[in-house]
């Protein structure tokens, strides 16, 4: 399964996640941001290659919506809600992006 972790710069929080997540034997994992500062900037060709994205805040998901409206109907996006208050690899980010993800999939089995 292809998963996609976007938030504003992809330096913090969805490139961590991309981190946790790059070596699973379940997921394949990539990392983007909304900003145009961001180090890897979400593309359609990145969204299409997604089975889902999570994005770190509501609003990621608007700009997504806003900016590739045709690239993410059908799409599953889930809302993570995890504020930009970490730096890269954070062990409470770790451990807050990990819980909610394996929550999600828990739930969705």
């Amino acid at each position: 399964m292809n998963i996609l972790f976007v938030c504003s710069r992809n330096k913090w929080r969805s490139r961590t996640a991309e981190t946790i997540f790059k070596n699973s034997q379940d997921f394949n994992a990539k990392s983007a941001g909304t900003e145009p500062s961001a180090r890897i900037k979400v593309t359609s060709k990145r969204i299409e290659w997604a089975d889902i994205i999570f994005t770190m805040e509501k609003k990621h998901k608007q700009r997504l919506s806003e900016n590739f409206p045709i690239e993410i109907e059908g799409k599953k996006i889930i809302i993570l809600d995890i504020p930009d208050e970490y730096k890269y690899m954070d062990e409470e980010l770790i451990e807050e992006i990990q819980s909610k993800v394996d929550n999600y999939f828990e739930l969705n089995v």
